[in-house]
């Protein structure tokens, strides 16, 4: 376990604030030269949740990531108090940097409420201990990257989660055409306990995960391995989540992905993350840039 990583992402989230409905936020070293999707958007609906009541968690988001993050510059959030109901509170963020806005999410937030209730049964997956971890499974895969530095920069970017595919990812068989569906369990690197053990924390933690992996199924579906392979190129451009039940970003969470559809240069997946014990505690939906690089 890596707790000083799990600490150092706690503290990226706990964002500084400058005045009444604005907040500042820093940004880590990205895989990628560019601010790391999940990252934003989980600082974004951090922004959200410290203006409304801590018995209204969140039970959605829906997102735009308009321009590529600098990852060198701090990032500005300012948010936005459309409504605030009986049941019902809705907020609006927009994340800026260099006078531009870089982001835009809109949340809503609950008050707890009984009502009807069912759920689709959980998939079948293997148990996680079973599974490799990332720093066992990772560098077999030196030899499918343009640069091998990037297993180095994949750990370093996912030390504070503990997130294991269930089959081999996309750049484990490249080449190869196969069912556009990907399994991976997680749980954050250690467990979160004091002041910071709050439930915003845990779906905020979950939001920054749910955009490390959603675009895979569509990469099995064509045989490719991603842009680390070199054989796409991409990026997020819309996202959003549906919170149903609690749960601990701590505990392991299966994250059920597919891809349904792919064309004009998009991709579009989705994703069920459920429990250990089978309950259906989140709904993704993710549509991004898929290119394949021109000679």
């Amino acid at each position: 376990m890596d707790d000083t990583a799990l600490t150092d992402l706690v503290a990226l989230l706990d964002l500084e604030r400058i005045e009444q409905n604005i907040y500042r936020g820093s940004s880590r070293t990205a895989v990628v030269p560019r601010v790391f999707g999940g990252q934003v958007a989980a600082q974004a609906l951090v922004a959200a949740g410290r203006t409304v009541p801590a018995d209204r968690p969140p039970h959605s988001l829906h997102a735009y990531f308009l321009r590529p993050g600098d990852p060198g510059a701090p990032i500005v959030y300012t948010v936005d108090r459309i409504r605030d109901g009986r049941s019902f509170t809705t907020r609006r963020v927009v994340a800026v940097q260099h006078g531009q806005p870089i982001f835009h999410l809109s949340a809503s937030f609950q008050t707890h409420e009984e009502g009807l209730a069912h759920q689709v049964p959980m998939p079948a997956a293997p148990d996680p201990e079973t599974l490799p971890t990332a720093e066992e499974a990772l560098p077999r895969y030196t030899a499918a990257f343009r640069d091998p530095a990037v297993v180095r920069r994949l750990l370093e970017a996912r030390a504070a989660v503990d997130l294991r595919y269930a089959a081999a990812p996309p750049w484990g068989e490249v080449g190869a055409p196969r069912e556009p569906r990907s399994q991976v369990w997680f749980r954050t690197n250690g467990k979160l306990a004091g002041a910071v053990d709050t439930p915003l924390l845990h779906v905020c933690l979950m939001t920054y995960v749910s955009d490390m992996t959603l675009l895979d199924s569509v990469l099995l579906a064509h045989g490719r391995g991603g842009w680390a392979v070199g054989d796409v190129v991409g990026a997020s451009l819309d996202h959003a989540m549906w919170f149903h039940r609690p749960f601990r970003a701590d505990e392991w969470l299966l994250y059920d992905q597919e891809s349904p559809t792919s064309q004009g240069g998009r991709g579009l997946s989705t994703g069920r993350i459920f429990t250990r014990d089978g309950r259906l505690a989140a709904s993704v939906i993710q549509e991004g840039v898929i290119r394949v690089p021109r000679d």
